[in-house]
């Protein structure tokens, strides 16, 4: 008797603790495995892509009742696992990419013409067919990968209103942050980031219009790339600003998230002035080429500290944060101290800088265009959607969060006098800012915590990463984030990837409840 109970409390242990799942296929370990050793496991009949996706699955069924950063699972991720499995064994040619019979996530804003649902997470484009898939789903599944199902997100990518939670949508309820599950998992691309943080999925996929990557990938320790403008297409994608909005990868390492890159740039002929643009910024070879242990040799790095390096009240993360500086001085840096951005106070602020006047006039362009190109939809335009939220208020938590943003865009009327000066201001505040700061210091990024730094990012269509690197004193993450000048992708990557092999700061979620 005493021998059995000891066998049961032992397997009780191991499935607690995730061991039985992480140790499940031959002693491979799927918990945290990045894309190299899950190819290497398939290359050596450790694991199968049906395997993977079962795995995932599970870890979904168990966790997202309290996490809620999975909105919905394709119902076909298991065949198109098995299809990869075939694929692979018969050594076909496709079964040669990096993300072949990888399982992703992609956020509820990204189109995608299969089972699933692109609502962002509002019941208003409940059962609407998209055209096609996104841009990059089309390069996801021309790589192989396994589209696991859609990510939860803020609410029409936290546009709809200022007063919703962040990571709260009506159709996903309200995302949690894996670490510290009363703070905020932040957004918009909260699921996406949720999801990784939690091994619900190998990788996923985000947007960003003003930090929607950045944020969530520094709440929830994994690494977040803003692209540069155009440099992924948007074409598919739920829309706000066509002149601000990205699609990038969020995951738990710099190497997973270069590949995912890899996957998803390039020309798309239905996002064509952008995505050809920016085609001079894509590197012969890709980016997984940058991934260098060395990577911070020789890097002048300037550091931003007014304002935001202001750790007076947490003396925990300006202790991390200087001791990360060091690291960055013993990696080979050479780091330029209390950098300035000009009229950073003035950008930070969108109805300062334009920002918000120029989002609400493009918002009511782009939704309309979209909404009105879809196969079938509930909604065709803008009073449509407004009209929605307000029949259906309990759904859409109307009378609690409000749909003002939607109210002030339908106000609009195309791009006339107040819009057009609100955009050659944020150029100006652009070029004398950021480019200006970048150019005279000769730096090849500028260092920032968390996503401080997004509108400086947003308005002038640069690139960024987020790399985990603190604590708080409460246990909540807080990333690096390392931006440059467009095109600066490769060089980002290096630092990224050099400061994340060196300081190793990601840790597993503790789930502490406050």
């Amino acid at each position: 008797m005493s021998r059995q109970f000891l066998l049961v409390l032992l397997a009780v242990v191991a499935v607690v603790s995730g061991w039985w799942n992480s140790y499940s296929c031959d002693a491979f370990r799927i918990e945290e495995a990045t894309i190299d050793e899950l190819r290497a496991a398939f290359k050596h009949k450790q694991l199968s892509s049906r395997q993977l996706v079962e795995f995932y699955l599970e870890e979904i069924q168990k966790s997202n009742p309290v996490l809620k950063g999975v909105i919905e699972v394709n119902p076909d991720a298991l065949a198109q696992a098995d299809r990869a499995d075939y694929e692979r064994k018969a050594n076909k040619p496709c079964s040669n990419s990096r993300l072949h019979g990888i399982p992703i996530l992609v956020k509820d804003n990204i189109g995608t013409k299969d089972k699933l649902n692109t609502t962002a997470g509002s019941f208003a484009l409940l059962g609407s067919v998209v055209p096609r898939d996104a841009g990059v789903v089309m390069k996801l599944r021309k790589a192989g990968a396994i589209i696991l199902g859609k990510a939860s997100l803020s609410e029409w990518s936290s546009f709809r209103s200022v007063n919703a939670p962040s990571g709260w949508s009506a159709r996903g309820g309200q995302g949690k942050n894996p670490y510290v599950l009363s703070a905020q998992p932040c957004g918009s691309s909260s699921g996406s980031a949720i999801s990784v943080a939690t091994n619900m999925a190998a990788v996923s996929l985000g947007t960003e219009t003003d930090g929607s990557i950045l944020c969530p990938s520094s709440f929830n320790a994994v690494v977040g790339i803003k692209p540069t403008v155009g440099l992924t297409s948007r074409a598919g994608v739920i829309p706000i600003s066509p002149r601000q909005d990205t699609v990038g990868p969020i995951c738990r390492t710099v190497s997973d998230a270069a590949h995912v890159l890899d996957a998803i740039v390039g020309f798309d002929y239905n996002d064509a002035e952008a995505t050809r643009a920016a085609e001079k910024f894509i590197p012969a070879g890709g980016y997984t080429q940058f991934l260098k242990l060395d990577g911070l040799k020789g890097k002048r790095i300037g550091i931003v500290r007014n304002p935001f390096f202001n750790f007076s009240s947490s003396p925990v993360l300006a202790k991390s944060f200087e001791s990360h500086f060091q690291t960055l001085r013993e990696q080979g840096a050479v780091l330029i101290d209390n950098v300035e951005i000009a009229n950073l106070s003035t950008i930070l602020d969108p109805n300062s800088s334009g920002e918000s006047t120029v989002l609400l006039a493009e918002f009511k362009i782009a939704i309309n265009a979209y909404l009105q190109a879809l196969l079938h939809s509930p909604v065709r335009s803008l009073p449509d959607l407004i009209a929605f939220n307000n029949k259906h208020s309990d759904l859409e938590k109307i009378k609690e969060f409000g749909q003002r943003a939607f109210l002030f865009a339908e106000q609009t009327n195309g791009i006339g006098d107040a819009e057009r000066k609100a955009l050659k201001n944020m150029m100006r505040l652009t070029e004398e800012g950021f480019v200006k700061t970048v150019m005279e210091n000769k730096v090849d990024a500028l260092v920032t915590p968390s996503s401080f730094v997004s509108s400086v990012l947003a308005i002038g269509g640069f690139p960024g990463i987020s790399v985990p690197a603190a604590y708080n004193s409460d246990g909540l993450p807080v990333g690096i984030c390392f931006s440059g000048l467009k095109g600066s992708e490769p060089t980002l990557i290096e630092i990224g990837y050099a400061f994340e092999q060196a300081t190793k700061a990601r840790k597993l979620p503790t789930f502490l409840p406050s």
